[in-house]
């Protein structure tokens, strides 16, 4: 919070110089158009927040965002002016918008957005708002949002009928007590679940192309290392590649999902991906009896054909645009090796390894130091041991 407010500050005085003209030598005054315009917005987010249709058109357009939130159990919605520049009609304003939804969120989710002023009978109004330049749109943003509870998790919808959003929230129900029972009980045990109409309408939220997300079936947004006071992650499903999947497929993906919104404070940038997305696999399939050369196809067929992977994937072989093949056998390397550790040091010392690893400051020497401070190994012969695993599971 110090840190924001310290970008707060010296944005609002590099603006008020700006738009004065004023040197630095001197603190400028609060230029007029800046404290209207916060004003408006002060007023268009009491009327979102207290749900007054009235006032929220009194502020200008557009309307249909407005409904589109009337299901969205919002605890808090503020907006934060960071910059104003003044156009020939009017001017735009970019504004951070920090809100929460009640029940899940334990800090703000900060979006940046971009609002179109107009001047008019001596009065600023917004004749548009939306993303800011590096920022997806939300949901809301794409339709009527449907909400639906279950006792574990809130899925929000938009172009989903009741009845499948139902479905999602029965699996996220299941997939939470699932986690606790793997990861343990410090987190708050409730997920918050996206489900957009389709494939480009998640890529949008997420500010990526539809290309990205092809035959991806959910992901997690979040902050790594946020701590207590991280703001509640967000699982994005993929409804096109999502209701393609089994029973069993649909859980696994869904618990894997669950997975990282748990293990979300203790993942930093020391941890790899193939301990972070290996971790959660292992709990999505943990219990499920799911065979490893059922569970791992592509890995199995290379040790089969005596390409037994040289090493552990790293970080870039986890990249969506990437060869589809080469993505599997990321994944499927990282839950083999994390089931490896399970069986042979034991479920908690898995955990265990997780937790050293992101503890650790920097990425270089964190698995190094975990390997030896939890199973008693260096990185090259907890390699040797993977490999010797996989051929002796999957061989």
């Amino acid at each position: 919070m110090a840190g924001r407010a310290w970008c707060r500050r010296v944005v609002g005085a590099a603006l008020a110089a700006v738009l004065l003209g004023t040197s630095c030598s001197a603190p400028a005054p609060r230029d007029s158009a800046a404290t209207a315009v916060e004003a408006l917005l002060e007023r268009r987010a009491e009327a979102v927040l207290g749900r007054d249709e009235e006032a929220y058109a009194a502020t200008g357009g557009p309307g249909a965002e407005f409904d589109h939130l009337a299901q969205v159990p919002l605890h808090s919605w503020t907006y934060r002016l960071i910059r104003l520049d003044r156009t020939r009609t009017g001017a735009t304003a970019t504004a951070a918008l920090d809100y929460r939804i009640a029940g899940h969120d334990r800090a703000p989710v900060t979006v940046e957005r971009t609002l179109d002023l107009r001047r008019r009978d001596g009065r600023w109004y917004v004749a548009a708002e939306r993303p800011g330049p590096d920022a997806g749109e939300q949901l809301w943003e794409q339709g009527a949002v449907t909400a639906v509870r279950g006792e574990r998790s809130l899925v929000l919808g938009v172009g989903q009928g009741e009845s499948r959003l139902r479905r999602y929230a029965d699996l996220a129900d299941r997939a939470v007590p699932a986690v606790q029972r793997a990861w343990g009980r410090g987190w708050p045990g409730r997920v918050v679940v996206l489900v957009p109409d389709s494939t480009q309408d998640m890529a949008d939220l997420l500010g990526a192309s539809a290309s990205s997300y092809q035959g991806i079936a959910a992901v997690t947004t979040g902050e790594s290392g946020g701590g207590v006071k991280a703001p509640a992650d967000r699982v994005i499903v993929n409804p096109e590649s999502y209701d393609l999947l089994g029973d069993l497929g649909q859980q696994v993906v869904l618990t894997h999902e669950t997975t990282h919104v748990a293990t979300r404070a203790a993942t930093s940038d020391a941890t790899p991906l193939w301990l972070s997305e290996g971790f959660a696999d292992w709990v999505g399939y943990r219990g499920t009896g799911r065979a490893p050369e059922q569970a791992a196809p592509e890995v199995t067929r290379e040790v089969r054909a005596g390409r037994v992977p040289q090493q552990l994937p790293d970080d870039a072989a986890f990249g969506f645009a990437g060869d589809a093949g080469r993505l599997a056998r990321a994944y499927e390397s990282g839950w083999l090796a994390c089931r490896m550790i399970a069986e042979r040091h034991g479920e908690s010392a898995l955990v265990d390894l997780y937790r050293k690893a992101g503890a650790h400051p920097g990425r270089e020497g964190a698995m190094a130091e975990a390997l030896r401070d939890v199973l008693g190994l260096t990185p090259e012969a907890f390699t040797r041991a993977w490999q010797d695993y996989l051929r002796r599971v999957l061989g």
